[in-house]
């Protein structure tokens, strides 16, 4: 039996956990040479019509781990071009026999339309301003594998939450696995319906951080920005940059995450992203094996097969 994985909203307790182990184990796996349950009967097609680097090459390796074969599909090369819809654009890719879609769009709900009318698994690589859930499995991973558990924890959410759907997968799961949420920056940059968000809201990076066990860096999406939203960078990292100073206010070893790319010297500064507390790297490479458990859970895959 095949699922979707959409968004985190959609996922219960269970199926969150499921989904951590199953990555853990095949990182371990990987990392110590050991082979991997492979797919190699299914097709995937790589549907990406927004810009990516971590996403994209992180969702081709973890296909290529376990076998699985990728259609790869560029929106600029296609009949997308020529005014065909999404909607037919899903429809072709299904009568071509493909297995699977792998989907990044600007619009939110975008991989949820494609499932309509997909016949087989759709996973969501980030739509518009709603969800990016893989990425917040990644987060997670990282977060259990530095601090051993995420329940208890104090995650500050600082910066541009109003734009990014990291915020929200993320909000989403560690409130599901039982951490406390704040969500701090600009009030330009909070979304209007933050109340419907689990966690609280704060203007004061010094009070929305204290006392944190984990600060996850957002950045500035620019590229969804009306005017006047932000009146300067420069004045934004005065307020809320993460640096080594205000780093006294967290928890001691409060962790520093961000799920790229980085605009240096503005969300974070350089000694701090490349310092003992950052664990950007390691979000990156755990990116891999959370992708590889999604297209392997999508597919029907169980943690009982994996640790058989």
């Amino acid at each position: 039996m095949s699922n979707n994985l959409l968004g985190i909203r959609e996922l219960d307790l269970d199926q969150i956990e499921t989904l951590l182990a199953i990555a853990a184990d095949f990182k371990v796996r990987i990392i110590e040479g050991r082979p991997v349950p492979k797919i190699t009967d299914k097709v995937v097609g790589m549907l990406f019509f927004e810009d990516s680097t971590r996403t994209r090459v992180s969702f081709e390796q973890a296909a290529h781990y376990l076998g699985l074969k990728t259609a790869n599909f560029a929106a600029g090369a296609s009949s997308m071009s020529k005014g065909e819809t999404l909607k037919d654009t899903i429809l072709t890719l299904r009568y071509e026999r493909l297995d699977g879609l792998v989907i990044r769009h600007r619009m939110s709900g975008a991989p949820n339309l494609a499932a309509r009318f997909f016949a087989g698994p759709v996973l969501n690589a980030g739509d518009g301003m709603h969800e990016h859930p893989t990425q917040a499995l990644g987060d997670a991973l990282t977060i259990l594998e530095r601090k051993e558990k995420i329940e208890g924890l104090k995650v500050a959410i600082v910066g541009d939450v109003e734009h990014s759907r990291v915020a929200r997968s993320n909000a989403w799961l560690l409130s599901k696995l039982g951490a406390s949420v704040n969500f701090v920056g600009p009030r330009t940059l909070m979304p209007p319906n933050s109340s419907l968000l689990p966690g609280r809201v704060y203007h004061d990076l010094e009070a929305g951080i204290e006392g944190a066990d984990v600060i996850i860096c957002l950045r500035l999406q620019r590229e969804r920005m009306a005017e006047g939203l932000l009146s300067s960078s420069g004045e934004y990292a005065a307020m809320y940059q993460i640096n080594q100073r205000n780093l006294a206010w967290a928890a001691p070893e409060c962790l520093v995450m961000h799920p790229g790319p980085i605009n240096r010297g503005i969300e974070v500064d350089d000694f701090t992203a490349d310092g003992e507390q950052s664990a950007i790297t390691a979000q990156i490479e755990n990116g891999i094996f959370v992708r590889m458990a999604s297209l392997y859970w999508v597919f029907g895959g169980t943690v009982a097969e994996v640790m058989a």
